[in-house]
């Protein structure tokens, strides 16, 4: 699978303040790249870079396997599609007659944005003033905008930001649909659950370093979920100084792997320890998440 963006060693720094550090980039084609990070970690920074509204420090950035600079940039943004912090639009005006604003603007025909609003499904809302909106419906009708000229790319940045369950699931439900159909989708958010269910791809920031890249299945590789070991005996098991807390029916590990795990086996065996059972904690995305941007480092 081709890549739609590519970065080398992009990097983004304010006086003496690196925010961006040496990014390596891979968005495959027709993926939806989950992009997640703590707060301050350079996300958005990242997104600003690879859209042209903030100019890199040095490195490179490749859209649709043509780099970025002077000449190529005009015609690569043409091809993306973009939702940077608040939606767009004005709100003393209809939904509609923003569309309209944006037509204008990009030289657009009617069923471009008839498609783009359809696929929203804003169509009832049109002719309602912004104004009275939803932010729900705001950020469709952003989505919409940047739908618009049909995009090969799609860059959001916390597009379900202060949306209810039912919005979230909308836009979730968006974007699986766009990339089902041709387009890439980079998108940021704090919602890892929501990311869980959407992104084929995640890539991991912690400040301002990819600490991981690849699919989900790659990252649950990497990470070793906690140990449990069922025992009636936990405090003798910890009187022996293993690293361990308590749990509901034993003891609770972080960081063994399997030469570890076999180790302590022995280890509370011949202590005396009456074990029932050990096993591993099947993780989530949060956990593991907090488990990587907590360790400083690279994956």
């Amino acid at each position: 699978m081709d890549d739609i963006i590519t970065t080398h060693r992009l990097t983004k720094t304010y006086g003496s303040r690196t925010v961006v550090d040496d990014l390596d980039l891979r968005v495959p084609r027709g993926s939806v790249y989950g992009f997640l990070g703590p707060n301050g970690s350079g996300k958005s920074t990242t997104m600003k870079m690879l859209l042209s509204l903030v100019r890199p420090s040095r490195g490179q950035i490749h859209l649709f396997g043509r780099p970025m600079n002077r000449d190529t940039r005009p015609d690569l943004l043409r091809k993306v599609g973009s939702l940077i912090e608040a939606p767009p639009g004005y709100a003393h005006l209809t939904g509609r007659e923003n569309m309209a604003i944006v037509q204008r603007m990009l030289g657009l025909d009617d069923r471009q944005i008839s498609r783009a609003v359809s696929t929203v499904r804003l169509q009832e809302h049109m002719t309602k003033p912004v104004r009275a909106y939803s932010l729900g419906m705001k950020q469709r009708l952003g989505i919409a905008m940047a739908l618009a000229r049909e995009p090969r790319l799609l860059v959001l940045d916390e597009p379900t930001n202060g949306l209810d369950p039912a919005g979230i699931e909308e836009i979730r439900e968006l974007l699986v649909s766009l990339a089902a159909n041709g387009t890439t989708v980079m998108v940021s958010s704090h919602l890892l659950d929501e990311i869980d269910r959407t992104a084929s791809v995640l890539g991991i920031l912690g400040r301002g370093r990819l600490i991981f890249q690849g699919t989900r299945a790659e990252l649950f590789d990497r990470s070793l979920p906690d140990l449990l070991v069922d025992t009636p005996e936990p405090e003798r098991a910890l009187a022996l100084g293993v690293p361990a807390v308590r749990a509901e029916r034993g003891i609770r590990l972080s960081g063994f792997d399997d030469e570890d795990t076999a180790a302590l086996v022995r280890r509370l065996v011949e202590g005396g320890v009456p074990i029932h059972g050990v096993r591993r904690v099947q993780q989530t995305l949060e956990e593991v998440f907090m488990d990587l941007t907590g360790r400083e480092g690279l994956v």
